[in-house]
């Protein structure tokens, strides 16, 4: 059984760290009525979805991908790169303990879930403002030992690697090839994403389908005509906090759930 762990949208979503992005007045109504479809859509789909416990206080505590990179041998408790989600880890790390063993990345590590991109046995880690060299060499050293190859990728323009690539495919990427290198996926095709729509290249793969963000159109047309399913949440308030449909959820597989 395929799990999400989710988290509540904070009441302090407005404070959230920014980095690409000015600061814009967010609808909190709005922004939970879009989580709690984005969560509608993972249940839709047959996943279990678990939540986390709320935490009003921190702010970025919704884009809980951020906080662990979860494998069928291990979880990896990430260290957030902006110091005001350092907090946001160790509740998540808890109820992932249900479900794996569990190893943590220790100072001077930073590294933000959103910067991983697992394709099979590879893990992409992207280096940007919210991952360090230390936190990929400390990560590259506890999945190692699982046969797990981690390639270093620079990321520019954006916040994360999942900002500007993700999976849609077993051999395919969607990506934006102004914010990432194309020729680091080697062996690998991508489908660019569509003129104007330079946020479009995160997608959340769920089995054979795609939630995908419904203000992202003609790049969703592109998927489809690749013959993905697509189904379109909407999520353009949490993207005013630099959030994207990758973020707000954790996947594991578990035998039975």
């Amino acid at each position: 059984m395929l799990i999400a762990l989710t988290r509540p949208v904070s009441e302090s979503l407005a404070e959230c760290a920014l980095t690409h992005l000015e600061r814009v007045p967010i609808d909190l109504d709005r922004a939970r009525h879009q989580h709690a479809a984005y969560e509608d859509a993972l249940r839709a789909l047959g996943v279990r979805v678990i939540r986390a416990p709320a935490a009003d206080e921190l702010p970025d505590a919704v884009f809980i991908e951020d906080t662990a990179l979860v494998l069928d041998e291990v979880a990896v408790i990430a260290r957030p790169g902006a110091v005001s989600r350092r907090r946001e880890p160790e509740p998540v790390a808890a109820i992932l303990s249900q479900f794996r063993p569990v190893q943590h990345l220790v100072a001077p590590a930073t590294l933000d879930g959103g910067d991983i991109l697992l394709v099979g046995r590879t893990i992409y880690a992207g280096l940007s403002s919210r991952t360090n060299e230390a936190g990929v060499k400390q990560l590259a050293a506890h999945v190692g030992v699982f046969g797990y190859e981690v390639v270093s990728v620079p990321v520019r323009s954006c916040l994360h690697l999942k900002s500007a690539v993700s999976q849609v495919d077993d051999q395919l990427l969607l990506l934006n090839p102004q914010w990432v290198p194309a020729e680091v996926f080697a062996g690998l095709e991508y489908l660019a994403v569509a003129d104007g729509e330079a946020g479009a290249a995160n997608a959340l793969r769920v089995g054979d389908a795609l939630i995908y963000p419904v203000h992202y159109p003609w790049t969703a047309g592109r998927l489809a005509k690749r013959g993905l399913e697509v189904v379109p949440v909407p999520c353009d308030e949490l993207a005013k906090a630099e959030g994207g449909v990758t973020c707000c959820s954790l996947l594991l597989n578990t035998p039975g759930g």
